[in-house]
Protein backbone atom coordinates (compact mmCIF):
# COMPACT_ATOMS: atom_id res chain seq x y z
CA UNK A 1 0.00 0.00 0.00
CA UNK A 2 0.92 3.23 -0.82
CA UNK A 3 1.74 5.76 1.42
CA UNK A 4 -0.77 8.07 0.65
CA UNK A 5 -3.20 4.79 1.52
CA UNK A 6 -3.81 4.21 -2.30
CA UNK A 7 -4.59 0.28 -3.07
CA UNK A 8 -1.30 -1.60 -4.36
CA UNK A 9 -1.61 -4.41 -7.15
CA UNK A 10 -1.58 -7.86 -6.15
CA UNK A 11 1.12 -10.34 -7.39
CA UNK A 12 0.03 -13.75 -8.25
CA UNK A 13 3.32 -14.94 -7.96
CA UNK A 14 3.77 -13.59 -4.57
CA UNK A 15 0.53 -15.35 -3.35
CA UNK A 16 2.06 -18.59 -2.94
CA UNK A 17 5.03 -17.59 -0.78
CA UNK A 18 3.65 -18.66 2.83
CA UNK A 19 4.64 -15.83 5.00
CA UNK A 20 2.61 -13.90 7.35
CA UNK A 21 3.04 -10.18 8.25
CA UNK A 22 3.73 -8.66 11.27
CA UNK A 23 0.47 -7.13 10.73
CA UNK A 24 -1.38 -10.04 9.65
CA UNK A 25 -4.45 -8.39 11.30
CA UNK A 26 -4.69 -5.86 9.39
CA UNK A 27 -4.21 -7.23 6.07
CA UNK A 28 -6.99 -8.10 2.76
CA UNK A 29 -6.92 -8.50 -0.27
CA UNK A 30 -9.48 -7.32 -2.81
CA UNK A 31 -11.23 -8.98 -5.86
CA UNK A 32 -13.58 -7.51 -8.54
CA UNK A 33 -15.53 -8.93 -10.20
CA UNK A 34 -13.32 -9.63 -12.99
CA UNK A 35 -10.76 -11.56 -10.68
CA UNK A 36 -8.16 -8.45 -10.60
CA UNK A 37 -6.55 -8.69 -7.25
CA UNK A 38 -5.31 -5.86 -4.62
CA UNK A 39 -3.69 -6.30 -1.33
CA UNK A 40 -5.18 -3.71 1.25
CA UNK A 41 -2.95 -3.06 4.59
CA UNK A 42 -5.76 -0.64 5.70
CA UNK A 43 -7.80 -0.58 9.58
CA UNK A 44 -11.32 -1.78 10.18
CA UNK A 45 -12.68 1.67 10.17
CA UNK A 46 -11.46 1.92 6.29
CA UNK A 47 -12.92 -1.50 5.78
CA UNK A 48 -16.59 -0.58 7.62
CA UNK A 49 -16.53 2.70 5.49
CA UNK A 50 -15.49 0.49 2.29
CA UNK A 51 -18.36 -2.44 2.86
CA UNK A 52 -20.98 -0.33 5.23
CA UNK A 53 -20.75 -2.42 8.11
CA UNK A 54 -20.94 -2.00 11.91
CA UNK A 55 -17.94 -2.78 14.30
CA UNK A 56 -19.70 -6.15 15.71
CA UNK A 57 -20.20 -7.42 12.54
CA UNK A 58 -16.16 -6.80 11.61
CA UNK A 59 -15.46 -7.97 14.90
CA UNK A 60 -16.73 -11.51 14.24
CA UNK A 61 -14.25 -11.32 11.08
CA UNK A 62 -11.28 -10.58 14.13
CA UNK A 63 -8.81 -13.77 13.75
CA UNK A 64 -7.92 -13.24 17.39
CA UNK A 65 -11.33 -13.57 18.76
CA UNK A 66 -12.97 -17.09 18.21
CA UNK A 67 -16.90 -16.81 16.87
CA UNK A 68 -18.18 -19.83 15.33
CA UNK A 69 -19.10 -20.00 11.83
CA UNK A 70 -21.46 -17.14 10.43
CA UNK A 71 -22.97 -16.21 7.23
CA UNK A 72 -24.37 -12.66 7.83
CA UNK A 73 -26.91 -10.65 5.42
CA UNK A 74 -26.28 -6.67 5.61
CA UNK A 75 -27.87 -4.34 3.69
CA UNK A 76 -24.91 -4.31 1.06
CA UNK A 77 -22.87 -6.98 2.29
CA UNK A 78 -22.16 -10.91 3.27
CA UNK A 79 -20.27 -11.05 6.29
CA UNK A 80 -18.55 -14.71 6.09
CA UNK A 81 -16.68 -16.46 8.90
CA UNK A 82 -16.09 -20.15 8.23
CA UNK A 83 -12.88 -21.52 9.98
CA UNK A 84 -10.06 -19.65 7.94
CA UNK A 85 -12.18 -18.03 5.45
CA UNK A 86 -12.93 -14.65 6.99
CA UNK A 87 -14.30 -12.38 4.29
CA UNK A 88 -16.82 -9.52 2.91
CA UNK A 89 -18.80 -10.00 -0.34
CA UNK A 90 -20.54 -7.44 -1.62
CA UNK A 91 -22.27 -6.96 -4.98
CA UNK A 92 -19.20 -6.13 -6.94
CA UNK A 93 -16.40 -7.52 -4.92
CA UNK A 94 -14.58 -9.38 -2.52
CA UNK A 95 -12.74 -8.62 0.42
CA UNK A 96 -10.39 -11.54 1.86
CA UNK A 97 -8.49 -11.54 5.33
CA UNK A 98 -5.28 -12.72 5.81
CA UNK A 99 -4.43 -13.89 2.12
CA UNK A 100 -1.13 -14.74 3.81
CA UNK A 101 -2.04 -17.58 5.60
CA UNK A 102 -1.23 -21.31 4.14
CA UNK A 103 -4.92 -22.12 4.23
CA UNK A 104 -6.08 -19.26 2.65
CA UNK A 105 -3.22 -19.20 -0.03
CA UNK A 106 -5.90 -21.71 -1.93
CA UNK A 107 -8.91 -19.82 -1.36
CA UNK A 108 -7.21 -16.29 -3.10
CA UNK A 109 -5.58 -18.67 -5.33
CA UNK A 110 -9.15 -20.16 -6.61
CA UNK A 111 -10.63 -16.20 -6.38
CA UNK A 112 -8.49 -14.88 -8.75
CA UNK A 113 -8.88 -18.03 -11.09
CA UNK A 114 -12.38 -18.56 -11.53
CA UNK A 115 -13.32 -14.89 -11.52
CA UNK A 116 -10.56 -14.12 -13.99
CA UNK A 117 -11.64 -17.05 -16.45
CA UNK A 118 -15.36 -15.71 -15.99
CA UNK A 119 -14.06 -12.19 -16.85
CA UNK A 120 -12.36 -12.98 -19.77
CA UNK A 121 -15.62 -15.03 -21.08
CA UNK A 122 -17.53 -12.11 -20.60
CA UNK A 123 -15.06 -10.01 -22.81
CA UNK A 124 -14.82 -12.56 -25.46
CA UNK A 125 -18.45 -13.00 -25.37
CA UNK A 126 -18.97 -9.23 -25.80
CA UNK A 127 -16.68 -8.95 -28.78
CA UNK A 128 -18.54 -11.57 -30.31
CA UNK A 129 -22.00 -9.84 -30.05
CA UNK A 130 -20.14 -6.74 -32.17
CA UNK A 131 -18.12 -9.07 -34.51
CA UNK A 132 -21.68 -10.68 -35.10
CA UNK A 133 -23.16 -7.22 -36.07
CA UNK A 134 -26.12 -7.88 -33.44
CA UNK A 135 -27.63 -10.86 -35.41
CA UNK A 136 -27.94 -13.38 -32.20
CA UNK A 137 -30.65 -10.71 -31.18
CA UNK A 138 -32.84 -12.56 -34.22
CA UNK A 139 -32.34 -16.08 -31.61
CA UNK A 140 -33.31 -16.35 -28.45
CA UNK A 141 -30.95 -16.81 -26.22
CA UNK A 142 -31.09 -18.36 -22.86
CA UNK A 143 -30.67 -16.24 -20.46
CA UNK A 144 -29.22 -17.48 -16.85
CA UNK A 145 -28.64 -15.04 -14.34
CA UNK A 146 -25.95 -15.67 -11.37
CA UNK A 147 -25.04 -12.93 -8.91
CA UNK A 148 -21.49 -12.23 -8.20
CA UNK A 149 -21.82 -12.13 -4.59
CA UNK A 150 -23.29 -16.03 -5.21
CA UNK A 151 -19.98 -16.66 -7.60
CA UNK A 152 -17.74 -16.12 -4.39
CA UNK A 153 -19.91 -17.35 -1.72
CA UNK A 154 -19.76 -20.46 -3.68
CA UNK A 155 -15.82 -20.64 -4.10
CA UNK A 156 -16.05 -19.67 -0.17
CA UNK A 157 -18.25 -22.73 0.49
CA UNK A 158 -16.72 -25.08 -1.81
CA UNK A 159 -13.45 -24.73 -0.54
CA UNK A 160 -14.58 -24.96 3.16
CA UNK A 161 -16.33 -28.05 2.38
CA UNK A 162 -13.58 -29.21 0.64
CA UNK A 163 -11.22 -28.28 3.38
CA UNK A 164 -13.20 -30.09 6.35
CA UNK A 165 -13.60 -33.17 3.94
CA UNK A 166 -9.82 -33.33 3.94
CA UNK A 167 -9.18 -32.90 7.83
CA UNK A 168 -12.04 -35.88 8.16
CA UNK A 169 -10.46 -37.85 5.52
CA UNK A 170 -6.97 -37.47 7.44
CA UNK A 171 -8.90 -38.52 10.63
CA UNK A 172 -10.27 -41.59 9.22
CA UNK A 173 -6.90 -42.60 7.41
CA UNK A 174 -5.41 -42.41 11.56
CA UNK A 175 -7.90 -43.42 13.14
CA UNK A 176 -9.33 -46.72 11.91
CA UNK A 177 -5.73 -48.49 11.67
CA UNK A 178 -5.41 -47.06 15.34
CA UNK A 179 -8.48 -48.76 17.08
CA UNK A 180 -7.55 -52.23 15.06
CA UNK A 181 -4.58 -51.94 16.38
CA UNK A 182 -6.37 -51.68 20.37
CA UNK A 183 -8.38 -54.39 19.16
CA UNK A 184 -6.09 -56.78 18.70
CA UNK A 185 -3.69 -55.42 21.30
CA UNK A 186 -4.80 -53.28 24.46
CA UNK A 187 -2.11 -51.43 25.55
CA UNK A 188 -1.32 -48.07 27.31
CA UNK A 189 0.35 -46.88 23.92
CA UNK A 190 -2.71 -47.86 21.91
CA UNK A 191 -4.97 -46.25 24.45
CA UNK A 192 -3.41 -43.05 24.81
CA UNK A 193 -3.44 -43.05 20.62
CA UNK A 194 -7.13 -43.33 20.65
CA UNK A 195 -7.87 -40.91 23.04
CA UNK A 196 -6.32 -37.97 21.38
CA UNK A 197 -7.63 -39.33 17.94
CA UNK A 198 -11.15 -39.25 19.93
CA UNK A 199 -10.74 -35.90 20.88
CA UNK A 200 -9.32 -34.39 17.44
CA UNK A 201 -12.31 -36.41 16.21
CA UNK A 202 -14.71 -34.55 19.18
CA UNK A 203 -13.92 -31.02 17.51
CA UNK A 204 -13.54 -31.51 14.01
CA UNK A 205 -17.03 -32.86 14.44
CA UNK A 206 -18.23 -29.45 16.03
CA UNK A 207 -16.66 -27.60 13.80
CA UNK A 208 -18.35 -29.26 10.75
CA UNK A 209 -21.92 -29.13 12.43
CA UNK A 210 -21.62 -25.02 13.48
CA UNK A 211 -21.14 -25.16 9.31
CA UNK A 212 -24.15 -27.70 8.75
CA UNK A 213 -26.21 -25.57 10.93
CA UNK A 214 -25.39 -22.17 9.56
CA UNK A 215 -26.36 -23.38 6.23
CA UNK A 216 -29.80 -24.92 7.76
CA UNK A 217 -30.79 -22.06 9.40
CA UNK A 218 -30.39 -20.01 5.99
CA UNK A 219 -32.24 -22.57 4.04
CA UNK A 220 -35.00 -22.55 6.58
CA UNK A 221 -35.25 -18.87 6.80
CA UNK A 222 -36.50 -17.53 3.12
CA UNK A 223 -36.02 -13.87 4.64
CA UNK A 224 -32.20 -14.23 5.38
CA UNK A 225 -31.80 -15.91 2.00
CA UNK A 226 -33.61 -12.77 0.49
CA UNK A 227 -30.95 -10.59 2.65
CA UNK A 228 -27.72 -12.09 0.74
CA UNK A 229 -29.11 -10.90 -2.66
CA UNK A 230 -27.34 -7.86 -2.62
CA UNK A 231 -27.20 -7.57 -6.54
CA UNK A 232 -31.09 -7.41 -6.22
CA UNK A 233 -31.23 -4.77 -3.45
CA UNK A 234 -28.82 -2.59 -5.38
CA UNK A 235 -30.31 -2.93 -8.27
CA UNK A 236 -26.51 -3.31 -9.83
CA UNK A 237 -26.99 -7.22 -11.29
CA UNK A 238 -24.42 -9.19 -13.25
CA UNK A 239 -26.13 -11.45 -15.68
CA UNK A 240 -23.95 -14.14 -17.36
CA UNK A 241 -25.46 -15.25 -20.37
CA UNK A 242 -25.60 -18.92 -21.22
CA UNK A 243 -25.18 -18.56 -24.86
CA UNK A 244 -21.25 -16.90 -25.10
CA UNK A 245 -20.15 -18.58 -21.54
CA UNK A 246 -20.13 -21.73 -19.87
CA UNK A 247 -22.29 -20.98 -16.92
CA UNK A 248 -20.78 -19.85 -13.30
CA UNK A 249 -23.06 -22.72 -11.70
CA UNK A 250 -23.04 -24.91 -15.07
CA UNK A 251 -19.26 -25.04 -14.16
CA UNK A 252 -19.03 -26.15 -10.88
CA UNK A 253 -18.21 -29.37 -10.19
CA UNK A 254 -20.39 -30.03 -6.84
CA UNK A 255 -23.57 -28.29 -8.45
CA UNK A 256 -23.78 -29.06 -12.09
CA UNK A 257 -26.58 -27.69 -14.25
CA UNK A 258 -29.64 -27.94 -11.79
CA UNK A 259 -29.63 -24.10 -11.39
CA UNK A 260 -28.63 -23.42 -14.86
CA UNK A 261 -32.17 -25.74 -15.91
CA UNK A 262 -34.07 -24.12 -12.41
CA UNK A 263 -33.04 -20.77 -13.40
CA UNK A 264 -34.20 -21.45 -17.26
CA UNK A 265 -37.63 -23.09 -16.50
CA UNK A 266 -38.16 -19.59 -13.66
CA UNK A 267 -36.69 -16.97 -15.53
CA UNK A 268 -35.89 -13.77 -13.96
CA UNK A 269 -35.93 -13.70 -10.43
CA UNK A 270 -37.94 -11.47 -8.41
CA UNK A 271 -37.61 -10.37 -5.33
CA UNK A 272 -39.37 -12.84 -3.41
CA UNK A 273 -37.67 -15.49 -5.36
CA UNK A 274 -35.07 -16.98 -3.65
CA UNK A 275 -34.76 -20.57 -5.62
CA UNK A 276 -31.14 -19.68 -7.01
CA UNK A 277 -29.50 -19.33 -3.51
CA UNK A 278 -31.48 -22.61 -2.45
CA UNK A 279 -30.04 -24.58 -4.51
CA UNK A 280 -26.47 -23.10 -3.85
CA UNK A 281 -27.00 -23.84 0.01
CA UNK A 282 -28.77 -27.08 -1.25
CA UNK A 283 -25.48 -28.48 -2.76
CA UNK A 284 -22.98 -27.68 -0.36
CA UNK A 285 -25.22 -28.41 2.93
CA UNK A 286 -25.81 -32.10 1.24
CA UNK A 287 -21.69 -32.23 1.00
CA UNK A 288 -20.99 -31.01 4.61
CA UNK A 289 -23.76 -33.35 5.87
CA UNK A 290 -21.88 -36.01 4.44
CA UNK A 291 -18.91 -35.11 6.23
CA UNK A 292 -20.46 -34.80 9.06
CA UNK A 293 -21.92 -38.44 8.59
CA UNK A 294 -18.49 -39.72 7.94
CA UNK A 295 -17.60 -38.37 11.55
CA UNK A 296 -20.52 -40.37 13.01
CA UNK A 297 -19.60 -42.81 11.69
CA UNK A 298 -16.44 -42.92 12.61
CA UNK A 299 -17.93 -42.00 16.05
CA UNK A 300 -19.86 -45.08 15.96
CA UNK A 301 -16.97 -47.48 14.87
CA UNK A 302 -15.00 -45.96 18.42
CA UNK A 303 -18.05 -46.04 20.39
CA UNK A 304 -18.27 -50.00 19.23
CA UNK A 305 -14.84 -50.49 19.98
CA UNK A 306 -15.07 -49.17 23.61
CA UNK A 307 -17.86 -51.46 23.83
CA UNK A 308 -15.60 -54.55 22.93
CA UNK A 309 -12.84 -53.57 24.78
CA UNK A 310 -14.77 -53.22 27.96
CA UNK A 311 -16.01 -56.58 27.05
CA UNK A 312 -12.58 -57.75 26.71
CA UNK A 313 -11.66 -56.45 30.02
CA UNK A 314 -14.59 -57.69 31.81
CA UNK A 315 -13.81 -61.39 30.33
CA UNK A 316 -10.45 -60.82 31.59
CA UNK A 317 -11.79 -59.61 35.33
CA UNK A 318 -14.09 -62.77 35.24
CA UNK A 319 -11.09 -65.21 34.75
CA UNK A 320 -8.75 -63.40 37.49
CA UNK A 321 -12.39 -63.58 39.62
CA UNK A 322 -12.52 -67.49 38.83
CA UNK A 323 -8.89 -68.20 39.38
CA UNK A 324 -9.00 -66.38 42.90
CA UNK A 325 -12.03 -68.60 43.39
CA UNK A 326 -10.19 -71.75 42.98
CA UNK A 327 -7.29 -70.71 44.78
CA UNK A 328 -9.32 -69.45 47.69
CA UNK A 329 -10.76 -72.78 47.76
CA UNK A 330 -7.31 -74.44 47.59
CA UNK A 331 -5.60 -72.19 50.15
CA UNK A 332 -9.10 -73.40 52.57
CA UNK A 333 -8.84 -77.18 52.17
CA UNK A 334 -4.68 -77.19 52.85
CA UNK A 335 -5.64 -74.85 56.27
CA UNK A 336 -7.89 -78.23 57.05
CA UNK A 337 -5.00 -80.75 56.60
CA UNK A 338 -2.76 -78.03 58.34
CA UNK A 339 -4.32 -77.95 60.73
CA UNK A 340 -5.13 -81.70 61.27
CA UNK A 341 -1.93 -83.03 60.58
CA UNK A 342 -0.42 -80.11 62.96
CA UNK A 343 -2.78 -81.06 65.75
CA UNK A 344 -1.78 -85.01 65.45
CA UNK A 345 2.39 -83.85 65.02
CA UNK A 346 1.86 -82.35 68.38
CA UNK A 347 4.46 -84.25 71.01
CA UNK A 348 2.00 -84.68 73.45
CA UNK A 349 1.73 -88.39 75.23
CA UNK A 350 -1.34 -90.33 74.02
CA UNK A 351 -1.85 -93.72 75.75
CA UNK A 352 -3.38 -94.96 72.09
CA UNK A 353 -0.15 -93.23 70.46
CA UNK A 354 2.40 -95.09 72.26
CA UNK A 355 0.89 -98.45 70.97
CA UNK A 356 -0.58 -97.33 68.00
CA UNK A 357 1.76 -95.44 65.60
CA UNK A 358 0.46 -96.25 62.79
CA UNK A 359 -2.86 -94.30 63.42
CA UNK A 360 -0.95 -91.26 62.71
CA UNK A 361 -0.79 -92.44 58.49
CA UNK A 362 -4.63 -93.14 58.77
CA UNK A 363 -5.46 -89.42 59.55
CA UNK A 364 -2.98 -87.92 57.26
CA UNK A 365 -4.79 -89.60 53.93
CA UNK A 366 -8.12 -89.85 56.00
CA UNK A 367 -7.65 -85.82 55.91
CA UNK A 368 -6.37 -85.39 52.71
CA UNK A 369 -9.14 -87.56 50.92
CA UNK A 370 -11.60 -84.92 52.82
CA UNK A 371 -10.38 -81.92 51.57
CA UNK A 372 -9.40 -83.31 48.53
CA UNK A 373 -13.16 -84.11 48.19
CA UNK A 374 -14.37 -81.03 50.00
CA UNK A 375 -12.28 -78.87 47.16
CA UNK A 376 -14.07 -80.88 44.51
CA UNK A 377 -17.85 -79.94 45.60
CA UNK A 378 -16.76 -76.30 46.21
CA UNK A 379 -15.68 -76.37 42.52
CA UNK A 380 -19.25 -78.34 41.23
CA UNK A 381 -21.02 -76.19 43.15
CA UNK A 382 -19.13 -72.55 42.26
CA UNK A 383 -19.86 -74.60 38.24
CA UNK A 384 -23.47 -74.68 39.05
CA UNK A 385 -24.15 -71.56 40.07
CA UNK A 386 -22.18 -70.10 37.06
CA UNK A 387 -19.70 -68.48 39.20
CA UNK A 388 -17.00 -70.30 36.74
CA UNK A 389 -17.08 -71.31 33.57
CA UNK A 390 -18.18 -74.98 32.13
Amino acid sequence: MAQDGSVAPADPGAMTVVKKKTQSSRSWILFDATGQGSLLDVDKYAIMHRVQIHARDLRILDPLLSYPSTILGREKAIVLNLEHIKAIITAEEVLLRDPTDENVIPVVEELQRRLTRLGAGLQLQGHGKEYLGGQNDAEPAEEDESFFEFRALEIALEAICSFLAARTAELEMAAYPALDELTSKISSRNLDKVRKLKSAMTRLTARVQKVRDELEQLLDDDDDMADLYLSRKTGSASPVSGSGVVNWFAASPTIGSKISKASQATGRLDEHDVEELEMLLEAYFSEIDHTLNKLTTLREYIDDTEDYINIQLDSHRNQLIQLELFLSSGTICLSIFALVTSIFGVNIPYDWNQNHSYMFKWVVLTTGFFVTLLFVMITAYARKKGLVGS
